[in-house]
């Protein structure tokens, strides 16, 4: 089984260096933008060849800066369409992209990675000639950098430079091992039980809520004095605090199934959640804000580099069957007890019932 991963790099690159890396991302964006621009103007995707164009790049990022022009071409045209069938009232102005984020990209036949030293090909003096850079590697990217390279994309982040190297990786599945199921929610992001009951919660739903509702007011503050910008800035830096959250949690349930042998992740189809959902008014904000999609994401693709399948099951009565008698029951905010003497905590009986439910193409396991 094959997958493709990102691994982003910091480059550290030397002060002559970095003229010619700024050249060639500004160059590369001009390029795609120019190119957008005339097929709008000619209506159709333009045929074209590194010969056809004029740029300061080697001829192989010309071809790849084409590609890309042809890509940001068919989803205008993909909106345009769209909008065109919406009703007259509810049509939008739809407006050519313009990329503005300065990249550069090379395909994996054009750049190299050797002894820490990332060599690619940039337009220095009428020539293309190769620059080295150093890179710095940890543990982690130096494994998932053993596959076959794609392509590599050079990006500015936070004003310093980072690569990222596009990596096919080989993964065997693992055939037998025990099954696993995650619970999330809300108080408690994240509860994983091993067939046989060994149990772990993660994550801090507290923390999560405290720091939510710190970043509402502060946005409500700004609000109030027209600082959008301000506004937009801490936006972005809530959202990248709660992705942290997210790699966090599911790094930690696939270590915790590697730890058990589990061979199956089982986690709930949670498809319309934050229209089926019931919760408290003081829960509903965090609720339809938090990225339940994507954390269940972070884990499927984690645990897929680590050999263990994902399966997704429906969802209804998780939290109020027994899972020794099957009998329904109402829990008492987290704690759930039942008429036969099973008890125990509620999001605890959600995982647990979750390993035997039934997956979304109808099979399901034995209790």
């Amino acid at each position: 089984m094959k997958i493709q991963i990102t691994v982003k790099v910091k480059l550290e690159p030397k002060k002559e260096q970095l003229d010619h890396i700024l050249g060639a991302t500004k160059e590369y964006i001009r390029l795609v933008n120019q190119i957008v621009s005339d097929s709008v103007l000619a209506d159709k995707p333009l045929k074209l060849t590194s010969k056809d164009v004029v740029a300061d790049l080697p001829s192989a990022v010309k071809n790849q800066a084409i590609r890309d022009a042809k890509s940001v071409f068919a989803r205008y045209k993909k909106s345009l369409h769209a909008n065109a069938k919406l009703e007259p009232e509810k049509q939008k102005e739809v407006k050519v992209p313009v990329l503005k984020k300065l990249v550069a990209i090379w395909n994996n036949q054009n750049y190299s990675l050797k002894d820490n030293i990332l060599s690619f090909p940039v337009w220095i003096d009428s020539k293309s000639k190769c620059l080295g850079i150093k890179v710095i590697l940890n543990d982690y990217q130096q494994e998932r950098l053993t596959g076959k390279l794609g392509s590599l994309r050079i990006t500015q982040k936070a004003g310093k430079y980072i690569a990222q190297i596009a990596v096919d990786v080989s993964q065997e599945h693992k055939q037998t091992g025990a099954v696993m199921g995650v619970d999330l929610g809300l108080k408690i992001p994240a509860v994983a039980v091993v067939k046989g009951g060994k149990t772990k919660f993660l994550g801090n739903g507290r923390q999560n809520k405290f720091v939510k509702r710190k970043y509402r007011s502060i946005r409500r503050k700004l609000g109030k004095l027209k600082k959008l910008s301000a506004i937009r800035k801490r936006h972005d830096k809530e959202q990248r605090w709660m992705k942290d959250q997210d790699h966090k949690i599911s790094r930690q349930i696939v270590n915790f199934a590697k730890e058990n042998n589990v061979a199956t992740i089982r986690l709930e189809k949670l498809s319309g959640i934050r229209q089926t959902a019931r919760t408290s008014r003081k829960n509903a904000k965090n609720l339809h804000s938090w990225s339940f999609y994507r954390l269940a994401h972070f884990i499927e693709y984690k645990a897929r580099l680590s050999g263990i399948s994902t399966e997704y099951v429906d969802p209804k009565h998780t939290s109020q069957k027994c899972p020794l008698c099957q009998q329904l029951n109402k829990a008492n905010d987290r704690k759930y007890t039942c008429r036969c003497g099973f008890n125990s905590h509620r999001d605890r009986v959600g995982a647990m019932n979750i390993i035997s439910a039934t997956v979304a193409d109808g099979k399901s396991l034995s209790a």
